[in-house]
């Protein structure tokens, strides 16, 4: 039995969902998102929760049963509050800033690093050593905050790089003479 699928997923007010066949479509302050399960759970929508039921006891439909819950709690969250993740910069002459939607980062390269979000995510700076990735799709959120880590991960000696808030870097000892 899931622990997770069992749970209903709450509609806060001004959240409203409509399912149709396979297909739940959310609606919120923040935008609309809408998620296709597969044949092996049902969706049911009781006023103001949604229960996701597994079709059968086979391991697939077990599988799915609280993945498709936890995307469909994730929808809800998304269209409300919506996601956020932060980075980081560390290191002499790292820094990065907005010109207009692209964000240009100085990381030590013979030239500037011009990233440009894609869809449904923005990205701000509002320090030269900080950067906010917000959007309402979780999925979205957390590929654009790694592609922006990709382009200088933190180093295990001096800890340079770009690094999520809080994350902790395991730092080298250097050589010895």
């Amino acid at each position: 039995m899931s622990r997770i699928g069992k749970k209903p997923v709450e509609l806060p007010s001004g959240v409203t969902a409509e399912i149709k066949g396979q297909t739940i479509s959310v609606k919120g302050p923040k935008g609309t998102r809408s998620f296709t399960a597969t044949d092996d759970v049902d969706l049911v929508l009781d006023g103001t929760t949604v229960t996701v039921k597994p079709r059968g006891l086979s391991k697939r439909a077990r599988q799915q049963w609280g993945m498709s819950r936890s995307m469909v709690a994730n929808l809800v969250t998304g269209v409300t509050t919506g996601f956020k993740r932060e980075l980081e910069i560390q290191g002499v002459g790292y820094r990065a800033n907005m010109q207009g939607k692209i964000l240009k980062l100085s990381l030590g390269y013979s030239h500037d690093v011009n990233f440009e979000a894609p869809e449904g995510v923005t990205v701000n700076a509002p320090k030269q050593t900080e950067i906010v990735v917000e959007g309402i799709d979780q999925q979205a959120v957390g590929q654009t905050a790694a592609n922006i880590r990709e382009w200088k991960k933190p180093e295990p000696y001096k800890g340079k790089g770009i690094r999520y808030k809080g994350e902790q870097v395991f730092r080298k000892e250097g050589k010895k003479k």
